[in-house]
């Protein structure tokens, strides 16, 4: 048998592959994966307490099964599926194993602060379920982050404890990612709802549910107002309490209404026929009280206009100091 050409023998040592030789193939061609980067991925293996997914690295990257979701996750099935394939945060840099660790509630996470931010410039109502309850208020979630119900925001007569599992409707108050802080408002959700029914000058019947020192909180038909110790008559008075008592029903009209702030002034100092009357004779005061608001509503017409014979006596100045300078010129 012949031997082999010794020239082929050549080129096939020629072209001998190590170990060494494929490692550094594929550092030349491997991504670089940083902290902080969003790259996608799909899900090839599912574990009991995590999953592991093909993001193109030399080393499948892990997921752990608490940065599955921004809500509570029991399994992994709950939320991914084997040959899925999604977008992923990376959380840290390779571990011993060169391995990569990935995140699905970051994105989450940024993307509700995103949401709601959009949602508090429109000015949006949320409903949302209360979960639990403290000293401070209630505790809801919205778009999946932990919001706060301040106690002087919730408008109901029931114990915090009660509203565990109630819905409410609510407005924002505060909205800051830096500081990891939503606060949100159900008595502003309530009185914008109430206001859209409502306008200044507008005479109602409220009870009266607290007094103090400043002033006494009117309920108008499921929402609270404030009737100033300062409007309640134009005689002085002490204290609320010399006036009026819890549970009685009285007519009040309305001065002001800041659905920003989600608060309705009240007034019964301007409904006094006289002034002092809501000290000598309250029932009187009611009596009057359409007549009277009546009164103060054409005070407000009169104002207007004379605001804008103002403003036109002003803009004609303007017009007529132009046309001084037209005629120098």
């Amino acid at each position: 048998m012949a031997n082999p050409d010794p020239q082929i023998t050549d080129q096939n040592a020629d072209i001998g592959f190590t170990h060494d030789d494929f490692a550094a193939l594929l550092d030349q061609y491997d991504y670089n994966f940083n902290p902080g980067d969003i790259v996608p991925g799909t899900v090839f293996s599912i574990e009991p307490r995590g999953a592991l997914i093909d993001i193109g690295a030399k080393t499948a990257a892990y997921l752990p099964i608490q940065e599955m979701s921004i809500n509570r996750v029991e399994g992994a099935e709950e939320v991914l599926q084997s040959n899925e394939t999604r977008e992923f945060f990376i959380l840290t840099d390779d571990n011993e194993d060169g391995q990569l660790t990935l995140s699905i509630r970051r994105i989450e996470y940024m993307r509700a602060w995103e949401r709601v931010r959009q949602l508090q410039q429109e000015d949006a109502t949320v409903r949302s379920i209360v979960f639990a309850t403290n000293r401070g208020g209630a505790l809801v979630r919205i778009e999946g982050l932990r919001g706060f119900i301040p106690g002087s925001h919730i408008s109901t007569r029931k114990p915090k404890e009660d509203l565990v599992g109630e819905e409410l409707p609510l407005k924002f108050l505060e909205v800051d990612e830096e500081r990891n802080r939503l606060v949100l408002s159900h008595r502003r959700a309530l009185v914008e709802r109430k206001m859209n029914g409502l306008q200044v000058s507008e005479v109602v019947i409220g009870t009266v549910r607290g007094l103090k020192p400043y002033g006494a909180f009117i309920d108008i038909g499921g929402v609270s107002g404030l009737l100033h110790i300062s409007e309640i008559s134009h005689d002085h008075i002490d204290t609320p309490n010399s006036v009026l008592n819890v549970n009685d029903e009285i007519k009040v009209m309305i001065i002001d209404l800041d659905a920003e702030r989600g608060r309705i002034s009240l007034s019964t100092k301007q409904l006094e026929p006289e002034p002092g009357d809501m000290v000598k004779n309250p029932e009187l005061v009611y009596e009057k009280a359409e007549e009277m608001a009546e009164r103060y509503r054409e005070q407000l017409r009169q104002k207007a206009l004379g605001e804008v014979a103002g403003e036109t006596e002003e803009a004609d100045s303007y017009s007529d100091d132009e046309v001084a300078v037209e005629t120098e010129e």
